[in-house]
């Protein structure tokens, strides 16, 4: 289940108004809207950097409006991919696993098989900040996924990619996402990420959902 309501949060000028979302129903969703229309401030209040008041949002009977951010407990694909430049792409992976306790044996045989899913082994040893712009988006969206993730999301995880690897790349995701029994919301401008992921698709609009 996921459900919110009474979101209604300003910030320099711009307001963004939910009465009530309920995504329950779907597995995958994208949030679609022009430059201004609220997708990152709706980002940025469901990870926590804002904290507005008066709203609810609950996760799987979880009150997530009340948890911080550490205990939101959320895996994120950002658009810039926020990796560690100089940790390798295991120990980038390894980190986030290490801080949510993910270490037993059925952890690091998912690792596996999503590190194959992904067509990782090829550059599984190599610094970050040596990676491709699209092995560096893959290796962003299995940290998320091996973070143990109640809800993954997911910022226009492939706008800094051709059009050649974006299509490659929502492939992929959509492949690896399929097997997760988690909930997923996409957060973009492009609606071909949004039909290649999505099984549902909201439009933003100054702040309103339409």
């Amino acid at each position: 289940m996921f459900v919110i309501k009474n979101l209604d949060f300003t910030v320099d000028n711009f307001n963004l108004k939910i009465d009530v979302l309920d995504l329950s129903e779907h597995k995958i969703t994208a949030v679609m809207g022009p430059s201004g229309s609220g997708k990152t401030t709706l980002f940025q209040v469901l990870i926590g950097i804002y904290q507005p008041q008066n709203w609810q949002w609950n996760l799987n009977q979880i009150e997530m409006h009340n948890l911080n951010i550490e205990h939101r407990q959320l895996g994120v694909v950002f658009q810039k991919n926020e990796l560690f430049p100089h940790l390798s792409a295991a120990e980038n992976i390894k980190l986030i696993m290490k801080s949510r306790n993910a270490n037993s044996k059925q952890d690091q045989q998912l690792l596996e098989k999503y590190k194959s899913d992904l067509k990782l082994e090829n550059c599984w040893q190599t610094r970050a900040e040596n990676l491709s712009g699209g092995e560096a988006q893959r290796i962003s969206l299995l940290r998320a996924v091996m973070s143990k993730p109640r809800l993954l999301l997911l910022d226009e995880p492939f706008s800094a990619l051709d059009s050649e690897l974006k299509s490659e790349a929502r492939k992929i995701t959509a492949d690896v996402i399929k097997n997760l029994n988690i909930p997923t919301l996409l957060v973009t401008h492009d609606l071909e990420d949004a039909k290649s992921l999505g099984a549902n698709i909201l439009r933003l609009h100054q702040g309103r959902l339409v």
